[in-house]
């Protein structure tokens, strides 16, 4: 899991650049600050809790309550997902404002689906206006995995006779059902210069067992529209988007010409099912300091690319390096996170507040990018140059923003292995913030305003517990129905504050039902493998995402 966070400007204490693992266990949660330096604290990560103990066992004697992360079963080694900087894109183009319905958000990257919505939580209720660029039927729902499978919603529009507007529930990824509770309520439905535009209601919590509840955490919203009135195939014409109604913080887009595009050039994808590529570069320098403020990525072949990492480099990596991840080269110590992106993932745009520095002669000299390539049905001859571009800006915001990475990384004197046959099998791992005095000081709050979890395709679900003085106050994240196929990252809406010597409990549930042999996540790497399978790896050679 990473998070992202502000802070009000200041300078870091310098570290010793020292990020070996310590104990056998590896680094438990690093502060990175804009594209500069990397600060560990790696003995402030506790792994595992005891065979048949509920709850979290906290470092020496800061213990919570038995609360709500309750382990089921015998808990080994943690994998930890990260908090990450990310916010949801506000753009002004979404028509006017409406103070009724104050938040919008764009469903597509054309930018002709449109959802605005506002609620009332005393009431219990929650009105959207659903905007199309088309004049046929248009559906808009709500669904556990972003396809049809358990969806909840409605379709309708302006016909010859009239409009037309149902309720409608989906158990398979097939033409939905007519529901028996209508439980939405229509509040218009016109066409406008090209447009359908559908406002309607319902409550939170309806009482319908074929209707799916509105909380306080990230849903995925899917839409669907035709060109015509007859209701039928989408051919297309659909899409899902993770985003968190209840807690949906509105943001202006920052536009200008000024971009840093770190990309591959041309590289050839080896016919082979998984391929990491890492390129060590330098980026363009900027001599004053500038705030990055949206990210955006660049990617030519949506059907192989996975995941895109950019990372800064420390000082003592001096030389450019260009070919697969891993094999020896200095730059396998980039491990600033500055951007990414992965499959499911949009542009990232910065609080208007925040900003991620670079430049201004302390960042970093190289950077790395790394692309996981995946190649499943062995294509020869195929080629990329996907990457991320940086958009910035030199007109400084209040705010820099950094990464808390918490996570594990076994370390050479640890192996850990996910059993197979396993329908729900739990890690659980702690990041002890109050060690961070020993690199940072004085040691300010964390301002926390979005979440990225991550785990490889045999996670099933994660939860990040925050915990002050022993006691859980709260969810900095909650994704009961993890998706490795989309990995967005999860605006949290309200900012979320991390004070010194909070803790940070992350709880990854894994199935393996469908696999013989067991997930291995391998030394020195957040990446599994199934044991005796293809595409196993000798140590030191290319990890394998499975």
């Amino acid at each position: 899991m990473q998070a992202t966070f502000y802070w009000p400007c200041s300078t870091p204490a310098d570290d010793d650049d020292d990020d070996d693992d310590v104990e056998g266990v590896g680094r438990g949660c690093s502060l990175q600050i804009g594209g500069g330096r990397i600060l560990s604290a790696s003995r402030g990560f506790s792994a595992g809790v005891s065979r048949g103990r509920e709850g979290i066992r906290l470092p020496s004697a800061r213990r919570p309550q038995r609360k709500t992360l309750v382990p089921q079963r015998d808990v080994m080694l943690a994998l930890l997902p990260v908090l990450r900087l990310a916010s949801l894109v506000w753009t002004e183009a979404a028509q006017a404002w409406d103070p009724d319905l104050p938040f919008v958000d764009y469903l597509d990257d054309e930018r002709l689906v449109c959802v605005k919505w506002g609620f009332d939580d005393a009431r219990g209720n929650v009105t959207f206006k659903f905007i199309v660029n088309s004049t046929g039927w248009i559906g808009f729902g709500l669904s556990p995995h972003g396809d049809m499978t358990g969806a909840d919603l409605v379709m309708g529009g302006v016909g010859p006779g009239g409009t037309y507007f149902k309720d409608y529930y989906s158990t398979e990824n097939s033409y939905p059902a007519e529901d028996r509770q209508q439980s939405y309520t229509l509040l218009s439905l016109t066409e406008s210069q090209g447009q359908t535009l559908m406002t309607f209601s319902r409550a939170f919590q309806t009482c319908d067992e074929q209707d799916l509840p509105i909380t306080a955490q990230p849903m995925k919203l899917i839409y669907a529209y035709g060109t015509t009135d007859e209701i039928g195939f989408h051919a297309g014409l659909a899409g899902t988007k993770e985003v968190n109604l209840l807690n949906f913080v509105p943001r202006t887009t920052v536009t200008n010409g000024n971009y840093i595009s770190a990309t591959m050039e041309n590289i050839t994808i080896p016919a082979q099912d998984t391929y990491h590529h890492c390129k060590v570069m330098k980026l363009p320098t900027l001599i004053a300091k500038h705030h990055i403020v949206q990210m955006e990525p660049a990617i030519e072949h949506a059907d192989m690319v996975r995941r895109v990492l950019l990372s800064s480099c420390p000082p003592y990596v001096t030389t450019a390096y260009d070919g697969q991840c891993y094999r020896g080269h200095s730059g396998d110590h980039c491990l600033g996170i500055v951007g990414a992106w992965a499959v499911g993932g949009q542009i990232f745009e910065l609080p208007e507040n925040t900003g991620i520095p670079i430049g201004g002669g302390d960042g970093a000299a190289f950077y790395r990018l790394e692309i996981h390539y995946s190649n499943p049905n062995g294509e020869s001859g195929r080629t990329d140059s996907s990457g991320l571009r940086l958009h910035y800006t030199d007109q400084l915001r209040p705010h820099d923003v950094g990464v808390l990475s918490a996570g594990v990384s076994p370390s050479r004197r640890i192996d850990y292995d996910i059993p197979p046959r396993a329908a729900k099998f739990r890690t659980y791992g702690v990041c002890n913030t109050s060690l961070f005095s020993q690199i940072i000081n004085p040691v300010p709050d964390l301002h926390v305003f979005a979440v990225t979890m991550y785990t490889h395709a045999a996670g099933r679900e994660v939860r990040v517990g925050h915990f002050r003085n022993g006691e859980q106050i709260g969810f900095l994240g909650v994704n009961p129905n993890y998706d490795f196929n989309s990995q967005e990252v999860s605006r949290l809406g309200s900012i979320e504050t991390i004070e010194p010597g909070d803790d940070i409990v992350v709880e990854c549930s894994y199935g393996t039902s469908d696999r013989t042999a067991a997930t291995q996540i391998p030394s020195g790497r957040l990446c599994f493998k199934p044991k005796g399978n293809r595409g196993v790896r000798e140590r030191g050679e290319e990890p394998v995402a499975n």
